[in-house]
């Protein structure tokens, strides 16, 4: 019923927004560009009515080139390498480049499309060789391709590694960073061939009792029976994956954006400032972010409803009793990877020391192979995109790579 009615509303809103943004390509085209033309004033307000509306498709990377480390601009090729029925695997790596160490960048799965990872790749690209999981939205993927719950994410980071080959260097950003130690854990028990030469994790939920947030003390507020009856709805029939019971990429969003109400607002108010002032560079900038953080997708209740039991009210991994497909993910198997943890000082998603965790957990670490990153005035998003991601996190990262090679 709740995701009936989410349905219905944005089909009505729709063709408001599809109205709204034509009228503002026609008030631009038409009376210029002049702050103190009226109609600009009118195209500004027309712009944030087709913006304040959620997509439910995968936005482009847009990443053509990049200018690498030493100043020249190299083109970038895009490619699907593999598939299931719940991720694309894409490699970028830049024409008539070949040899650079080869990073297996999992994106989060938390209602957002790896593309907001754009920022992340184009930098990373400078040095290495990037593949990326491509989720799919789960309300495309029909009921008889079967279930997807947290042992399948763990299952997916492992065989990507082994599609990807040997040497590999494994990242996860915020929520896949459980996955991508787990993974790690369970093929160094099993001394895969593939197990990734170095580990780096940025700003997760290792160990949530470090510093919790207020997205923490929500995840520990309610028994998981309320998480379930409140919060997961089923996909409507007019969708491939109709009969999925998903929590819905809407109410993900929603909840994100309740917690800093008034930084939306102002980012909002900034974007129609910049608009009639003339300011175009700045506008775009603000209208490109909110293009890509409003393109939403469902996450399947299944994974969801244990990510929240197992990471956040249990802790299962600090605690020892996380397990992959019935069988002890056990840390301190680790013994060749190298690990880097990455941390945020004004991050309010995941407090300091929640990713540091893993530092003590992979106990079976050398030192040497072992380093952590905080960075000094980033909140979450700051730690893997923009000025400061890619002028001080960045070199931490790159250098943590190459001590593994």
């Amino acid at each position: 019923m709740m995701y009936r009615a989410y349905q219905t509303f944005a089909n009505l809103h729709d063709p408001v927004r599809l109205f709204a943004s034509a009228s503002e390509r026609v008030s631009k085209n038409w009376f210029g560009n002049f702050s103190l033309n009226p109609m600009q004033r009118l195209a500004a307000h027309y712009e944030q009515i087709s913006l304040l509306g959620f997509t439910h498709s995968r936005p482009d990377f847009k990443i053509k080139s990049i200018v690498d480390s030493l100043g020249a601009e190299q083109l970038v090729h895009e490619e699907l390498v593999y598939s299931t029925h719940f991720c694309h695997l894409v490699r970028f790596t830049k024409e008539g480049i070949a040899g650079q160490p080869k990073i297996l960048l999992v994106a989060p799965m938390s209602g957002h499309f790896a593309t907001l990872l754009a920022g992340t790749i184009k930098t990373l690209l400078k040095d290495h060789e990037v593949y990326v999981t491509d989720w799919l939205n789960i309300r495309d993927i029909p009921l008889s391709c079967g279930d997807f719950d947290f042992d399948s994410y763990v299952e997916h980071i492992i065989n990507l590694l082994q599609v990807i080959g040997p040497d590999t260097h494994l990242m996860g950003v915020c929520q896949p960073t459980v996955a991508c130690l787990a993974a790690t854990a369970v093929m160094s028990e099993d001394k895969s061939p593939y197990v990734p030469a170095s580990m780096t994790l940025m700003a997760g939920p290792l160990d949530v009792r470090m510093s919790p947030t207020k997205v923490n003390e929500l995840a520990t507020s309610k028994p998981i029976t309320w998480f379930e009856e409140k919060l997961i709805g089923v996909i409507p029939s007019q969708f491939n994956g109709t009969g999925r019971r998903v929590y819905p990429g809407f109410l993900q969003l929603m909840a994100f954006m309740s917690m800093n109400p008034d930084r939306h607002a102002e980012s909002f108010r900034k974007l129609y400032e910049y608009r009639v002032n003339g300011d175009t560079e700045k506008a775009d900038a603000i209208h490109e972010f909110y293009e890509e953080y409003f393109a939403i997708m469902d996450l399947s209740a299944p994974f969801y409803l244990e990510t929240i039991r197992k990471v956040f009210q249990e802790c299962d991994l600090p605690n020892g009793t996380l397990t992959y497909r019935g069988r002890p993910v056990n840390p301190k198997a680790i013994k060749k990877t190298f690990l880097l943890t990455v941390e945020g000082e004004k991050d309010d998603i995941c407090g300091i020391g929640q990713t540091l965790a893993a530092q003590d957990m992979c106990n079976g670490l050398a030192g040497y192979r072992k380093s952590h990153h905080l960075q000094a005035g980033v909140g979450h998003y700051g730690v893997f995109n923009g000025k400061r991601w890619e002028a001080q996190i960045y070199p931490v990262v790159r250098n943590h790579i190459q001590s593994a090679l």
